[in-house]
């Protein structure tokens, strides 16, 4: 098959490379425009162009996908299907009509659980013990087209969204590759429509979603801690009682199987040096300071003589 691959972020690699090895035809690889990074602002193209660039793939950067003469030169093109992997765009009614196989998107969750730009990092925030990966097709509302094929795995005790990402990036391959079988020989499968009425949102994160609050739940807190690393990272500020601090990036954590005792405020390090936090205590396994390297807790402890009695407070507002 003609296959339009549109995809901006790394999740959409692992597929792209695939499409590139197999018999499917790239027409070409459409994804966001590069951006400026960094304090000197140096242009850093999107992690999809630059795999389709490495792959000899003609990459197009489009600011606006539904502009009248972008969709000229798409149907031009005579693609069979669309491919859709972390791309950022919303297609109109209009773009859709491009391809007669119409437009398949992978979404890193099992719909319509999940639906929006941030589904790994609340599956992980909202306790999951499982998600996946679906591969539906594209209608006007966003994330609720018809299901073609999906992929379910467990979420593991401790992992970050960034090494979920990465898993589902790969095992969502093999849902692209089931729904593509299914377009073959010009069919075009209609798919299971998803029910509405179970399912969940997964807004797109802010910098300020990071934020670690030790008044919540333990769990919730331990849960927060994986789910906004790597980004936007969840911070707290680190104070000794006397008078030092640094703000700081909880990587993981686990839970501890004790409740905390009177007098011990949210925040508080204890002298088995673990945080209380409402309902438990929760041991801290790596950290990073803002101005530092990664590092072990054990490591952070040593370097900055933490204490009984120093504790995690919220960071002010930027």
């Amino acid at each position: 098959m003609r296959i339009l691959f549109m995809g901006s972020g790394a999740f959409a690699a692992p597929t792209l490379r695939w499409l590139a090895g197999s018999n499917h035809d790239i027409a070409a690889v459409v994804t966001q425009p590069a951006r400026g990074s960094g304090r000197g602002r140096r242009t850093v193209r999107t992690p999809a162009g630059a795999v389709g660039r490495d792959l000899g793939l003609e990459v197009i950067e489009i600011g606006d996908v539904n502009d009248p003469a972008f969709i000229e030169r798409v149907e031009a093109m005579r693609v069979d299907v669309g491919l859709v992997v972390a791309f950022g765009q919303k297609l109109g009614p209009r773009f859709l009509d491009t391809a007669p196989g119409g437009y398949l998107n992978l979404h890193a969750s099992l719909l319509p659980k999940l639906r929006g730009a941030a589904p790994i990092n609340w599956a992980i925030a909202r306790g999951e013990r499982q998600t996946g990966c679906t591969v539906f097709r594209i209608v006007e509302r966003m994330d609720a087209g018809p299901v073609l094929t999906a992929r379910s795995t467990d979420i593991q005790p401790a992992e970050t969204a960034g090494e979920l990402h990465d898993r589902l990036a790969v095992s969502g391959l093999d849902a692209v590759k089931d729904a593509l079988a299914m377009m073959a020989d010009d069919r075009r499968p209609s798919g299971t429509p998803q029910r509405d009425e179970l399912a969940t949102k997964a807004p797109k994160l802010r910098k300020s979603d990071g934020a670690i609050d030790f008044r919540r739940d333990a769990e919730d807190v331990v849960n927060h801690i994986h789910a906004m690393t790597p980004w936007p990272g969840a911070t707290v500020r680190y104070e000794s009682t006397t008078g030092r601090w640094e703000n700081v990036a909880i990587v993981r954590a686990r839970l501890v199987d004790h409740r905390p005792g009177p007098g011990a405020p949210p925040g508080t390090i204890d002298d088995r040096l673990s945080v209380a936090a409402r309902g438990g205590w929760i041991e801290l396994i790596e950290i990073k300071p803002s101005s530092g390297r990664l590092m072990t807790w054990r490591e952070y402890v040593n370097g900055r003589h933490v204490a009984a009695g120093d504790r995690f407070v919220a960071m002010p507002p930027a």
